[in-house]
């Protein structure tokens, strides 16, 4: 298994739909966001859930949480001092049946407190994805809209996989909007 280079990512893109809208060149305005040695920056969304502790008493994963979170839309989102928002990514992905990603966030961010998390993108999973971004700090931290959030990482494996998460029928496949956790009912 290794990291995919920017020749395939850009291919991958070009010929098979891998990342779409895709910037073949890094776009330093703002956060900077594009193609990279080896990787792709992603962009979020204009769309954001923000959470709202006052409508909540406590997070369960296996419980519908829509409640807990308030939608909002802008180029510039506030999160609240130790506290999150879900987005989701600009681009679509289309992963192959022979890659696994790893996704970081951008330094710019975690240098003011602002992590985010996104679970790895299974092979044959497809859509927006939706991620977690925490402010650690005790103030509010300003996040932009249509600039990059994180890098995503290609590992291409020597062979397929049995079971791809399209396989799988996976809950997440194919999202187009924000997905707050579905729980296990």
């Amino acid at each position: 298994m290794g990291v995919k280079s920017d020749g395939w990512i850009k291919e991958m893109a070009e010929l098979k739909g891998m990342i779409e809208p895709f910037e073949e060149k890094q776009v330093r305005h703002g956060i900077s966001y594009g193609l990279s040695s080896y990787g792709y920056d992603f962009r979020i969304d204009r769309n954001f859930k923000i959470f709202d502790s006052a409508k909540c008493g406590i997070m369960d994963p296996k419980m519908d949480v829509s409640a807990h979170f308030r939608s909002y839309e802008g180029d510039v989102c506030e999160i609240p001092p130790n506290s999150y928002v879900l987005a989701q990514t600009v681009e679509y992905f289309r992963i192959p049946r022979d890659v696994i990603t790893i996704c970081y966030g951008k330094s710019t961010y975690a240098r003011c407190g602002v992590h985010l998390n996104v679970t790895p993108f299974e092979p044959e999973w497809e859509g927006h994805a939706t991620i977690a971004i925490s402010n650690t700090t005790p103030y509010p931290a300003k996040i932009y809209a249509g600039e990059g959030i994180g890098q995503i990482l290609f590992l291409g494996a020597d062979e397929t996989c049995e079971v791809s998460y399209a396989d799988k029928k996976g809950k997440y496949q194919a999202q187009k909007e924000i997905t707050v956790a579905k729980g296990c009912g």
